[in-house]
């Protein structure tokens, strides 16, 4: 299912999320492993008010980037994965597109930092209140983090990403993602994955 948006506040449905067992968080059917409550609001609340366009793509429940393009149809150059780093004692977020993987040795080498490794998810679920974990949005503007982008996604038009949830994406101009967001902008993904993309 799209949804079309031209950046008026308030516009698209919320969104009403189920636990494992199919029911509604608060139902009666609802066990213990219920989902947080995630109504994608604030990356597209964030673009309404920047009047950027951008479309949502609601589609069935997916926990990797290259599952959740395949069920979205949306090529795996265009799908962006959110990878959650420390570089020194600072988290950030990294963008890369879906099949691709992150060159740690570039990301340490570009932003000359002592260290750099993957966040483990204790260190910044607490970041991500409004996210279901492992679907982050790209915008750590949002979240008080900086943000790193594989060159690889500058090449394409069109960018997509979770909107926060494992069920449904915004895909938006690139440009205007970059506008918004001032990512730095650098080779981040290994060589030979990139290139296979």
């Amino acid at each position: 299912m799209r949804t079309q948006h031209r950046g008026s506040i308030g516009e698209g449905p919320e969104f009403a999320y189920f636990n494992s067992a199919g029911a509604q968080p608060g139902s009666n059917l609802a066990g213990p492993k219920t989902r947080r409550v995630m109504r994608a609001s604030r990356v597209k609340d964030f673009l309404d008010t920047n009047r950027i366009h951008y479309s949502s793509i609601t589609h069935p429940t997916s926990y990797t980037a290259q599952g959740t393009a395949a069920y979205a149809h949306v090529s795996g150059k265009e799908m962006a994965k959110t990878v959650i780093v420390r570089i020194d004692s600072q988290l950030a977020m990294v963008v890369l597109a879906a099949s691709a993987q992150l060159d740690l040795a570039s990301l340490k080498k570009t932003t000359k930092a002592k260290s750099v490794s993957l966040a483990p998810e204790p260190e910044f679920e607490f970041k991500f209140p409004d996210c279901d974990l492992g679907a982050m949005p790209p915008f750590g503007n949002l979240y008080g983090m900086a943000v790193y982008v594989d060159e690889f996604l500058t090449y394409d038009k069109e960018i997509a990403f979770n909107a926060g949830s494992h069920s449904e994406l915004v895909r938006m101009n690139y440009e205007d993602f970059e506008r918004v967001v001032n990512p730095i902008v650098g080779h981040f993904a290994l060589a030979a994955i990139r290139t296979s993309a």
